[in-house]
């Protein structure tokens, strides 16, 4: 390289004489092999001067991503690395003594049946809101669907209601209306029904996953009715003129190309099946009989009130590998790569 801002032949002009030379500017290495007489000397060294620099062009990127980055450090990366730490201790929260014992939480993690009980009641869970979630959220996709698009936002502003309501507010207004002597029970009376939604143990938790649909339901919704707003409409044109009915067209062609909506839906509803924890705590406390107990109540309650912050540390990193666990096989089972291109 030339300093001081001069020109470095790249070849010989006397032998490849159609080919311009290479310039070096702001330590940046600019090839440039053009014909003579497609674009003059001095037009090409003013192209590639004004030129950014490719380090300051990485310079404005990291800069634009450095929110995100710094509170993925923060919030994230750092709580988990800690956590991990945390885990092969036993600490009390309080005093700033901590005692390495290794293994010690995990094994006991893994030897208690209470965590086998949670896994059950958080896959109990997963079975009845998965269900409900993706079969009402669809529905409600292919209703907005058919409503006019200059009216189609009223109705979606209005179902993502639910989800931005705040968790603690809407678990006490369903406590209430679900009670003993509340609103449904009133009116299930009237048939001579009563239902212990919350106080029986065979249906608490699945009392506690239609609460929790009805939060998401707008929300997944929205991912259903952009996967279908994406499937190109000469598709079901053709099936209408080959004479498929509309049963044949939903499952035939809104189905099969609505995969990756599904698997997206499926593995963010996993995680909070797994994840599940204020909806509990308001309601039931993870009773009747530990029918709703799960592992962010126990991790909850081993940390905060027991102390335990070792223990709990390791209840939520198993919590983790258990919910990735079941993230991965969903995705093996339901994720398909030969969708038919629209």
């Amino acid at each position: 390289m030339v300093s001081g801002g001069a020109s470095l032949p790249l070849f010989p002009k006397n032998r490849v004489s159609n080919l311009w030379t290479i310039w070096f500017d702001n330590d940046i290495r600019f090839i440039c092999c053009v014909e003579r007489g497609f674009l003059g000397g001095s037009q090409m060294r003013k192209n590639l001067i004004e030129r950014k620099p490719f380090k300051q062009k990485k310079l404005i990127g990291y800069l634009f991503s450095s929110p995100f980055i710094t509170f993925t450090l923060v919030m994230w990366i750092y709580p988990f690395l800690w956590g991990i730490v945390i885990s092969f201790k036993k600490w009390n929260l309080i005093s700033p003594r901590q005692t390495w014992v290794w293994f010690e939480n995990y094994i006991g993690v893994l030897k208690d049946p209470l965590l086998w009980l949670m896994v059950r009641n958080s896959i109990y869970f997963m079975v009845v809101f998965i269900t409900l979630t993706t079969i009402t959220s669809l529905v409600l996709a292919l209703l907005i669907k058919q409503i006019p698009k200059k009216y189609a936002g009223f109705f979606i502003t209005g179902f993502l209601l639910s989800y931005v309501a705040s968790g603690v507010a809407y678990s006490m207004v369903f406590n209430l209306l679900f009670a003993g002597d509340g609103l449904v029970n009133n009116l299930l009376k009237i048939i001579g029904v009563k239902v212990g939604w919350f106080t029986d143990p065979k249906i608490a938790m699945a009392s506690i996953a239609m609460i929790v649909c009805w939060k998401f339901t707008g929300y997944y919704g929205l991912f259903f009715l952009a996967g279908l707003n994406n499937i190109n409409p000469t598709l079901y044109e053709a099936a209408v003129i080959d004479g498929a009915n509309a049963w044949q067209r939903f499952t035939k062609i809104t189905v099969p190309l609505l995969n990756a909506t599904f698997v997206m839906i499926i593995v963010f509803a996993t995680i909070t099946s797994f994840n599940l924890f204020t909806e509990p705590y308001m309601i039931t406390n993870g009773g009747p009989m530990n029918a709703t107990r799960t592992m962010m109540l126990e991790i909850y309650h081993r940390v905060f009130a027991l102390l335990q912050a070792g223990y709990g540390s390791a209840l939520a990193i198993v919590s983790a590998i258990i919910t990735f666990a079941f993230v991965w096989t969903f995705r093996k089972l339901i994720e398909k790569d030969d969708i038919y291109d629209t």
